[in-house]
């Protein structure tokens, strides 16, 4: 195989190569690749131009100046590839700015070329090949450092990038040598590729790129199996802090629930005293004058107070059983009072269903007598109706009592409001004028 055709197969694996990282890099989307990218564009781009059949024909200083600066070039992009796939400015921030300075090295050099080539005639002369040598021989050993630094690092992408950057110095020194010591490529005879002293470089190049596009791999799969396990460990602790989550809600759910219902039976347990006093007296005033009455009045009595503790038991009854029961409590209530009390009922049909707290319709009718004159000469009305919403309404007429004792605690009230706080329904509304005392409370549709 001759140089020439050799060229054109490393050109052509070059390129594949440069193809293959340019999707990557339009996948991952990291600077890394971009880099690397760069990188194998720069040394493509150097080849090219060194091709022994290339058509165009450039000024002998052009020609020199891009001969020479091309790998200078390439070693800058180097060094911000190195520091960007070995993770350098984390792990060795002391040999990114060795890299600094080798990049800053490498401008000074550009200005010198740019000086030899284009402002005196010293590119032909053979200081600049000895300038040039100097310079490549500090690249080399510079590389042999770098390579010792990381050495001791011991991963895969490590080792990987080591192997590669050898195989780099390596191949340039030789093509070095061999450009010194050796043949020459101007000869007009075919030279066979083994012979030529940049084919070492080729050969050096391309496996260096062998070795990063395998620990870029490399790099990419362990990145993937990190973030993975990450990723896993992070929805095994979110799963952990919400099934933890639940719990605590469950806890504080059922602790408000067991708070809830104390405070409900505490409110009940209120009711069942102040009720039997209020019934205790009016069976009192019945017994001297009237005992058959007093014996119904007990009949009822004991009916009521029944139903009284039953609904200790239960945070809501429906509207149809607090309606019994206020039957029952209104009966007890004509018998004390006699035409000095009525109690209408106008409840429609569609909410005997609904819930309310038990005892909210005895709490209401019951402040409307204590607070209110109950006599045959002015009756108390007491009208228990519902609104086409489900809102439940007591009303009574304005007669109030004037009398110290008797001046109001609202603690009826202050109770059903309690209640409908604690089973989160809608507040108590209640409209008082000069005429009349009104309390509205949303009834609870059955689920």
């Amino acid at each position: 195989m001759t140089y020439e055709t050799w060229v054109l197969v490393f050109l052509g694996m070059l390129t594949a190569m440069l193809l293959y990282n340019v999707v990557q890099w339009l996948w991952y989307r990291e600077r890394v690749y971009g880099l690397y990218t760069l990188y194998m564009l720069v040394w493509l781009s150097y080849f090219v131009l060194r091709n022994p059949s290339r058509t165009v024909d450039l000024p002998g200083n052009l020609w020199y100046f891009l001969r020479t600066i091309g790998p200078m070039v390439a070693y800058f992009v180097y060094f911000e590839f190195a520091t960007a796939f070995l993770e350098l400015k984390k792990r060795n921030p002391r040999l990114v700015r060795l890299f600094r300075y080798a990049q800053a090295g490498l401008l000074a050099y550009l200005v010198v070329e740019l000086i030899f080539c284009f402002a005196t005639d010293l590119w032909s002369k053979p200081i600049h090949e000895i300038v040039h040598t100097a310079v490549r021989l500090v690249l080399a050993i510079l590389s042999i450092y770098i390579v010792v630094r990381i050495y001791k690092r011991p991963n895969a992408v490590s080792r990987l990038f080591i192997t590669g950057s050898l195989l780099l110095v390596l191949g340039g020194v030789a093509s070095m040598l061999l450009t010194l010591f050796w043949l020459d490529l101007s000869s007009p005879d075919p030279t066979p590729f083994w012979q030529a002293p940049l084919t070492y470089l080729h050969i050096g190049i391309f496996l260096e790129l062998l070795c990063f596009s395998l620990g870029l791999a490399y790099r990419h799969r362990r990145e993937s199996i990190r973030k993975a396990l990450v990723d896993k460990e992070l929805a095994h602790e979110r799963e952990q802090r919400l099934r933890e989550q639940a719990e605590t809600d469950l806890a504080v759910q059922q602790l408000r629930q067991e708070m809830t219902e104390m405070q409900m039976r505490a409110l009940q347990v209120q009711i069942s005293p102040h009720f039997l006093f209020n019934s205790l007296n009016t069976l009192s005033s019945l017994i001297a004058d009237e005992p058959q009455r007093a014996e119904q009045f007990v009949d009822e009595m004991s009916s009521v107070y029944r139903y009284l503790l039953q609904a200790n038991d239960r945070e809501l009854t429906t509207l149809a059983t607090e309606l019994t029961f206020i039957h029952s409590y209104s009966h007890l209530l004509t018998t004390r009072y006699g035409q000095g009390i009525r109690v209408d009922l106008d409840i429609a049909d569609t909410f005997q269903s609904y819930l309310l707290p038990p005892l909210t319709l005895q709490l209401l009718v019951e402040n409307a007598v204590k607070h209110n004159v109950v006599s045959a000469n002015r009756p108390l009305l007491i009208r228990i109706s519902t609104s086409e919403t489900g809102a439940l309404c007591i009303w009574n007429n304005l007669q109030r009592k004037f009398n110290s004792h008797t001046k109001s605690t609202q603690k009826g009230l202050l109770n059903i409001t309690e209640k409908y706080r604690l089973l989160d329904l809608p507040p108590i509304q209640i409209t008082e004028t000069e005429e009349s005392f009104e309390v509205v409370i949303q009834l609870i549709k059955p689920a």
